[in-house]
């Protein structure tokens, strides 16, 4: 398939073409209808002080919105801080007695570890599961699974390898076993299309900056209907269903709301709610699908490149396996990211190489300069292993 005509994308993102941009898996830049919505939000505070009401209102119009993105129903959604907050609250929620267990991948992205890697005091046992083929699935996972454990912890894509796991065979294989199989999706949001109910997951979690072009600072937790398997960590008066519209709390007994508002305790960062919904609105108007397919054309040609350059890649090659926007190369040469920072390349150093990743407004062109300086730069810091 072809590469997006993308030039009028690309103008709403200045700092692509001031810069060599190709760290979206950091973050993405800003662009102009995200920026516009901001300063709609400011202009309100700064002029009329609100109103709050109708501030409140539009967190639940771009709720819905998030709703239909992610294919479920606006009340499976809670506004969070970051996807750290969604794990924590499901590491926490998910009932377990000592002695039972939680399986992670190795090499997991660490703040969905600690979620699960601090419960260990309390009697919870962290079975760490061997990454030996590039991907999981269903078999990665087969043989540490007893009678006594009760989730899984994934990524859907790994931030540091870009590897895509199949969440759904995982929770195919364990359905009937009452295991919570609990998804990172800060890399895959945006940029693969997600119809979260046929992933059969318990809950997920992610931020908004990156796929979803949002300022950093918030986040969502969607959890399934059967929202009693995760009881909140925290407990505020937008989490309870018996709140009195006087504000005055009672010794009467506690209601929690029966979806996934309990895990929401206090005030919304309502700038970047607001700034959510454009950033939907122009992610829905080039089509995730389309972004997806894009960015593993531009993959294809990094691929290539680098295969020439006798660069390997850390994470797999077969497009079933890989995220579309995430190439890790095998360099880790410390010279390497400096030489390229210094030609206004923007990428990130990760644990086992240089981490390129794309979005929408990248084009050909970019990859074709990021080729080039690469090029230059492996002469004076020559690349010590083989293509993968």
């Amino acid at each position: 398939m072809a590469l997006l005509d993308n030039s009028g994308i690309r103008d709403q993102f200045p700092a692509a073409d001031n810069t060599l941009y190709l760290d979206s898996a950091h973050q993405t830049p800003l662009s102009r209808l995200v920026r516009a919505e901001l300063d709609r939000f400011y202009d309100s505070a700064l002029t009329l002080a609100g109103p709050k009401y109708l501030w409140l209102e539009r967190v639940e119009q771009v709720r819905a919105k998030l709703a239909t993105f992610l294919s479920v129903a606006p009340e499976q959604i809670a506004f969070t801080k970051n996807t750290s907050e969604g794990l924590n609250i499901c590491a926490n929620g998910v009932q377990w007695e000592p002695g039972d267990n939680v399986l992670l991948l190795e090499g997991e992205h660490p703040n969905n570890a600690y979620a699960w890697l601090s419960k260990r005091s309390a009697g919870l046992e962290v079975r760490l599961v061997p990454n030996d083929k590039k991907w999981a699935d269903a078999d990665t996972f087969a043989s540490y699974i007893d009678d006594r454990t009760r989730a899984i912890g994934i990524s859907h894509v790994m931030f540091h390898s870009g590897q895509r796991n199949d969440v759904a065979s995982i929770t195919a294989a364990t359905a009937d076993r009452g295991i919570a199989v609990v998804a990172d999706s800060m890399q895959s949001v945006g940029v693969i299309p997600l119809d979260v109910p046929t992933l059969g997951i318990a809950a997920l979690a992610s931020g908004s900056h990156k796929g979803l072009l949002t300022p950093q600072g918030l986040g969502f937790l969607w959890t399934a209907a059967d929202t009693d398997r995760l009881t909140p960590t925290y407990v505020g008066t937008a989490g309870i269903a018996n709140a009195r519209p006087d504000l005055v709390a009672t010794a009467d007994p506690i209601e929690l709301r029966a979806n996934s508002h309990r895990f929401e305790i206090g005030n919304f960062n309502l700038p970047a709610i607001h700034a959510l919904g454009a950033a939907l609105d122009l992610i829905e108007s080039v089509g995730v699908a389309n972004i997806e397919e894009h960015t593993h054309e531009l993959g294809d040609q990094l691929i290539e490149i680098a295969d020439s350059l006798g660069v390997g890649l850390v994470g797999p090659r077969a497009r079933e396996h890989r995220s579309p926007h995430i190439y890790v190369l095998d360099l880790t040469q410390p010279e390497l990211p400096a030489s390229l920072a210094e030609n206004n390349a923007r990428v990130s150093p990760v644990r086992d190489g240089i981490r390129v990743s794309f979005g929408m407004y990248n084009t050909s062109d970019d990859v074709t300069r990021f080729g080039e300086l690469l090029a230059t730069a492996l002469k004076t810091a020559p690349a010590t292993a083989g293509v993968s």
